[in-house]
């Protein structure tokens, strides 16, 4: 192994000199999780023991700071850390007796907590309080973890690590693994650690710099030894070759959104796709029919992956496709039936999570983008660590009612409870042309809120750099993604829909708002001008809604597809037939799409604005002096003339067209197709007739 590929330390005493001990322990926490080598996302934890005062004596008392419920120790910051009273939580040795109790013992960790801090702690904490040591790290390490999950995993933890390292067989965390770790460190002062069986790393020390150094060290330790004493090739080598880049493409944009299509009947998933080194490395190898059934070991990379992945051949499709879908929610029902106790929560969705296409790669889905690339990491983590262990040993996964009881644990269902309701939109991906103008960045704003990912298409590449890097701030860059795109070239818009499916698994809700404000008098008007507001707001809008609808068919979920119009679409205006004629066509086609989408649940409705003048960029140069001399008036006093000649006299802004639109995107509509929506402040020319 190169020094390369061992993960350096990252600690810089001069900063840490600052830092008070609840400061040191949170620098550590994140130095830790930079690197998924160390721990998957969200996984592990870390402690330490600080002596502070307390809050009604003004007496010094010993503190248990430990990672809370939740969270991830890479991005953590101290609010994320439970903290205990240390006498109180070994007082709870004394009331536990046996493993009945050991739920009601974390319901107990409540009654330690210190100053009356809300962070819930994690069924881990006695792991950390019963170490009597100041500083604990607990992490996943793939390099451990494969000796962990290693049918010989006790006898290579004393031959990898000597005398400096014990070994505890696999048990659910809790008070009693807490009290058993606590004792062996006791016990054997010469250790610095221990390795749980299937799980992953605790170790000590008695400063933060000290504890960061040996955990480190440990994993590079386990690391090293692997690569020298591990067989060769791995997985027992090539059954079969990948395809080339285009032809994995291929697979993926036709496999994605077919399966998202299929498993998202009772909640919608948002897909993800991987084609790493080692992903094509194990999807390759001879050894995935043996190793994938097994599932994972760590804990965490099971609750994140379900009980197993499915095994799809790049070429499936159609009713085969639909049998290995059925076959595995079937075998996840008849798992749930064997393992189920009479207290367990009802069955949870029985789709597979991963999902593995050999000679292309890795597939993920999950209830939110952000869910199924972790997912994919973690997943990822599993290989690296069936690599390690099936080259030195034998893979062992965890047990199967063990995988359960876990999955199915009264307090993992109680955390699941606790989670927020999902938003309206959750799980669906938006497609926004003209994604970049105000009209579509309001929209899209409105859109995310709920909870859709988005891709913002838009011609205006700088624009378009900028808003998605802005939402990506704003509502997580797992969230949004920005494709420049021509609407009038069908090349750019077949692509843009593809990157589309590439980034989230398909498209749900489709807004054409795409537009140009170019207008003259008729005699004026050249061919030119013509075409070009044809080009973008009839033929782009067609180029655009045909593909939407290819993919939503495909998909067979329905979906959602609203054309901002305008007022003008059905009331002419002088001085703009151009423009007219192109938004009354915009008008017409979604009816036509309409009733050809029906009988596929894809509705197809129009928003029809009129005058919003802020934040759209229609309203920017020509068009503004156009419609300011049409009406014999200054650009200054445009606003004020529109909001005047409004029924209701009010302006019209983009977030009103964005609350049109998600009207329209939701199920709050779901029975309107073929319909208009004004938002133009009352106009009796265009009421509905």
């Amino acid at each position: 192994m190169t020094s390369s590929l061992l993960i350096p330390s990252l600690w810089d005493n001069a900063h840490a000199k600052n830092l008070d001990e609840p400061g040191l322990l949170l620098y550590r926490s994140n130095l830790l999780g930079s690197d998924l080598r160390i721990t998957n996302f969200g996984g592990g934890n870390t402690s330490a023991k600080v002596e502070m005062t307390d809050p009604l004596t003004k007496k010094p008392v010993q503190v248990l700071w430990v990672k809370g419920s939740g969270g991830d120790i890479a991005s953590m910051k101290l609010d994320g850390f439970a903290t205990l009273y240390m006498d109180k939580l070994l007082a709870l040795n004394g009331l536990y007796k046996d493993l009945s109790q050991e739920d009601q013992m974390v319901h107990n960790l409540n009654h330690c907590t210190f100053n009356l801090n809300p962070r819930a702690a994690s069924i881990d904490t006695c792991l950390h309080g019963y170490v009597p040591y100041a500083h604990v790290d607990h992490v996943h390490s793939d390099a451990v973890i494969a000796i962990a999950a290693s049918k010989d995993s006790e006898k290579l933890t004393k031959e990898v690590f000597g005398t400096e390292m014990g070994y505890l067989p696999w048990q659910r965390p809790g008070i009693d693994l807490g009290i058993k770790l606590g004792k062996m460190a006791a016990e054997h002062p010469e250790y610095v650690g221990v390795v749980l069986g299937s799980h992953g790393l605790f170790t000590w020390a008695k400063t933060a710099k000290e504890c960061y150094d040996t955990t480190l060290r440990i994993i590079n330790k386990a690391a090293t030894w692997l690569d020298k004493n591990g067989r060769k090739p791995a997985f027992g080598g090539e059954a079969v070759k990948s395809l080339s880049p285009a032809e994995r493409q291929a697979v993926v944009l036709r496999l994605l959104p077919e399966i998202r299509g299929r498993i998202s009947t009772e909640e919608m998933k948002t897909g993800h796709f991987t084609d790493a080194p080692e992903v094509l490395e194990f999807v390759n190898g001879k050894m995935l029919g043996a190793l994938a059934p097994l599932g994972t070991s760590c804990p965490d990379h099971f609750l994140r992956t379900k009980i197993r992945p499915v095994i799809i051949p790049h070429d499936a499709e159609g009713t085969a496709l639909d049998k290995l879908i059925a076959n595995y929610r079937a075998d996840y029902g008849r798992y749930y039936d064997r393992c189920k106790h009479p207290n367990s929560p009802k069955m949870r969705d029985p789709n597979a999570v991963i999902y593995l296409v050999p000679q292309v790669g890795m597939l993920s889905f999950a209830k939110d983008k952000a869910t199924a690339r972790v997912a994919a990491e973690f997943y990822v983590n599993a290989i690296n660590v069936m690599r390690g262990a099936s080259s030195v040993s034998s893979y062992v996964g965890l047990p199967e009612q063990e995988a359960f009881n876990i999955e199915y644990w009264l307090l993992e269902e109680a955390k699941l409870q606790r989670m927020p309701k999902a938003k309206s939109l959750a799980g669906r991906v938006a497609f926004i042309t003209g994604g970049a103008g105000g009209i579509g960045t309001a929209i899209a704003e409105r859109l995310m809120k709920e909870g859709a990912c988005v891709v913002l298409a838009d011609i205006d590449q700088p624009s378009l750099e900028t808003t998605v890097a802005n939402f990506g701030k704003s509502f997580g860059k797992d969230n949004v993604r920005g494709v420049v795109m021509d609407v009038t070239r069908e090349d750019q818009v077949t692509k843009a829909m593809d990157d589309a499916v590439k980034a989230f698994g398909g498209v749900d809700i489709l807004v054409n708002n795409a537009g140009i404000t170019l207008a003259a008098n008729v005699e004026d008007t050249t061919l030119e001008l013509w075409n070009k507001n044809m080009s973008i707001m009839a033929t782009g809008y067609f180029l655009v809604g045909r593909e939407g609808y290819r993919l939503m068919k495909r998909q067979g979920l329905g979906g959602s597809m609203v054309f901002i119009a305008s007022k003008n679409a059905i009331a002419a205006s002088p001085g703009a037939s151009a423009y007219c004629t192109a938004k009354a066509a915009e008008v017409h086609l979604a009816r036509c799409m309409a009733l050809e989408g029906a009988p596929k649940g894809i509705r197809v409705n129009v928003v029809n604005p009129d005058a919003v003048l802020r934040g759209s960029k229609i309203w920017q140069g020509e068009w503004r002096q156009q419609r300011a001399a049409s009406n014999k008036i200054s650009e200054d006093e445009l606003e004020e003339h529109y909001r005047k000649r409004s029924l209701l006299q009010r302006s019209v802004f983009p977030e009103d067209i964005a609350e049109a639109v998600y009207f329209f995107a939701s199920d709050l509509s779901a029975k309107s197709t073929g319909n208009f929506l004004n938002v133009d402040g009352g106009n009796a020319v265009t009421f509905s007739r």
